[in-house]
Formats: C-alpha cells, structure tokens, sequence
C-alpha cells in the first residue's frame, strides 16, 4: 500500500522560512514525479512544485519562483519543499502527491496524495 506521510508546516511571520516533508512508502519503484500542492480557504488546490524523479528536472509557478525549492533527500523516498521569503498569502494546507506516468505534475492526473499540512504566515 502506498502512502505519503508528511510533517512540517506550522506558523511563521512574514519573510521567515518552512521546510515541508514527504516520505513514501509502499511501492513507489515505478513514480515519475512528485508534486506539492497548495489549498487555501476558498480555493482551488494549485501546484507549486513539480520533480521530475529520472532527471530532478523542477519546475514553479511564478508565484513562487525563486522563493520555493523542491528537492529530494538521499534516501530518495523523500521530497522536500524549501519556502523562503514567505507571504501572507502563501498561507494554505500543503499536498505532496505523486503520479507514476511521466509527463509533470497536473493536479487531476496526481495517483497518491498526502494528508496535507497546515502553513501559516501572519504576524
């Protein structure tokens, strides 16, 4: 049984830094990417990284380009996300998901999703 399990999150004031995680485990040999996703209230869940896991290709909106890092640890079953420069409005629940076909992180073709984490940046 696959699952991805999160931790991370939390609150943090304008301009300061969260790492998320997200471990997988079950059998994952055959994933071609990882994505984080983000929901805020009365939103639509949108991406905000994408990793492609054959090449570590990435790729940002450019609401957080520049500012967001996906990268993967050593153990290669985990993905993390890097947040600097923080704002208001990248308050949300945060998503890891992964999809086993190739072609990039689209929110409706994502095969397993995690719980979700809570970030909050306020003052």
């Amino acid at each position: 049984q696959v699952q991805l399990v999160q931790s991370g999150g939390g609150s943090v004031q304008p301009g300061g830094s969260l790492t998320l995680s997200c471990v997988t485990s079950g059998f994952t040999l055959d994933f071609n990417a990882m994505g984080w996703f983000r929901q805020a209230p009365g939103k639509e869940r949108e991406g905000v990284s994408c990793i492609s896991l054959s090449d570590n290709s990435t790729n940002y909106p450019e609401s957080v380009k520049g500012r967001f890092t996906v990268s993967r640890g050593n153990a290669q079953n985990t993905v993390f996300l890097q947040m600097n420069s923080l704002k208001p409005d990248d308050t949300a629940v945060y998503y890891c998901a992964a999809r086993r076909r190739t072609g990039g992180c689209p929110r409706y073709a994502m095969d397993y999703w995690g719980k979700g984490t809570l970030v909050t940046v306020s003052s």
